[in-house]
């Protein structure tokens, strides 16, 4: 038999997987509930908007036909809300499969990727898989230390993620402070800002990033669907670069790799702002449930500025995580993160917070 695991690359073959949120079914099986509350993987709790609703149906005869490879529709859709370009965007499989091209485009083993300590976990992974060093720079109160991701930068250093907001931290940079540290980048050293949560941000708060690639022809700005539209089961994402980027991505890009359900339902989610106002009122709202609840239950928060946030529940947070599950609550260990005492919870709906919140109250007094 052959022992396949040395015909892998390198870098894969010490790879370990990302490991999603647990889904709903599999506790259903595993425990025999009934009831169940998810709030583990960032999602939209409201449901499938109707005008979403209605573009997949309308779609629906034509899933005979490949999807369109350019995407044309959604990107002229997208050109007009973002006023960039539609040479400037490339779309993805969700905003993961452009922090993936960008890898697979520009990274190779004899180079260096900076990120964050505590940030997505899919940086190291993605990193890894290349067969790339991963420099790691120490967080600074749960965020980025853009100082000292600036001094980790060397002429072997080819990209740098950095995510705004944080996950699983929601930590945010101010706008400033964020553009300087891109403007001080090297030529050669690419930047890709995810903005997976930008639309959470309180608008007072919001970067304008979408004509900096304009003066950084280095930058790419990675977004999604996945979350304030919720779109999360098509994945559905894009970046906004320079047209010269965007052309290299489009070169490793997969011909048909947004299809059409997702194509079509990203199109009619961006006109629908009825549906994103009520997620960021919904999401405001539930924000302030939960942390009121931790102040009363005398536990410390990260201040988050996305659909989630990570709470210290001052004791180890994969034994808090599993005696949630066991309540038919569903939310997410950090431990792998380097935040041990530390679970991040998603925002749901008033019910589903009170769930969660009235099984955390029971749990932290052993009942």
């Amino acid at each position: 038999m052959n022992n396949f695991i040395e015909l892998a690359l390198a870098g894969v073959q010490q790879l370990v997987p990302y490991v999603p949120g647990k889904p709903v079914d599999e506790l259903q099986r595993e425990l025999g509930l009934t009831e169940i509350v998810k709030l583990a993987s960032n999602e939209n709790p409201l449901g499938t908007g109707r005008k979403v609703a209605a573009a997949i149906q309308a779609a629906l005869p034509e899933l005979t036909r490949y999807p369109d490879g350019s995407g044309f529709a959604l990107k002229t859709a997208l050109s007009a809300h973002l006023d960039v370009t539609p040479a400037q965007i490339t779309l993805g499989n969700g905003s993961s499969e452009i922090l993936e091209l960008m890898m697979r485009t520009f990274v190779a083993p004899e180079h260096e990727v900076v990120f964050s300590q505590h940030a997505f976990a899919l940086y190291p992974i993605l990193t890894q898989a290349v067969g790339a060093k991963a420099k790691v720079v120490p967080a600074k109160q749960y965020g980025h230390d853009l100082t000292a991701m600036r001094a980790a930068i060397n002429a072997n250093t080819r990209l740098v993620f950095i995510a705004n907001p944080n996950n699983p931290t929601g930590t945010l940079l101010a706008t400033s402070e964020l553009e300087d540290f891109i403007a001080s980048l090297p030529a050669q050293v690419l930047c890709v800002l995810d903005e997976a949560y930008f639309d959470f941000v309180a608008p007072d708060l919001r970067s304008d990033t979408m004509h900096w690639p304009l003066r950084y022809p280095n930058l790419i700005i990675a977004r999604t669907f996945s979350k304030a539209h919720g779109l999360a089961g098509l994945r559905i994402g894009y970046g906004v670069s320079s047209i010269e980027l965007a052309d290299l991505l489009n070169r490793v890009r997969q011909p048909f790799n947004s299809n059409s359900l997702a194509l079509a339902a990203a199109e009619a989610a961006l006109g629908d702002t009825e549906y994103l106002q009520q997620t960021v009122a919904t999401n405001n709202a539930g924000m302030l449930q939960l942390t009121q609840a931790f102040s009363h239950l005398g536990l410390q928060w990260i201040p988050s500025s996305g659909n989630f946030v990570s709470v210290d529940v001052q004791q180890n947070g994969m034994a808090i995580y599993n005696a949630l599950l066991q309540k038919g609550v569903i939310v997410r260990p950090v431990a792998n993160y380097e935040m041990p005492n530390h679970i991040r919870v998603s925002i749901g709906t008033s019910q589903e917070n009170k769930v969660f919140i009235d099984a955390l109250a029971q749990v932290l007094k052993g009942v």
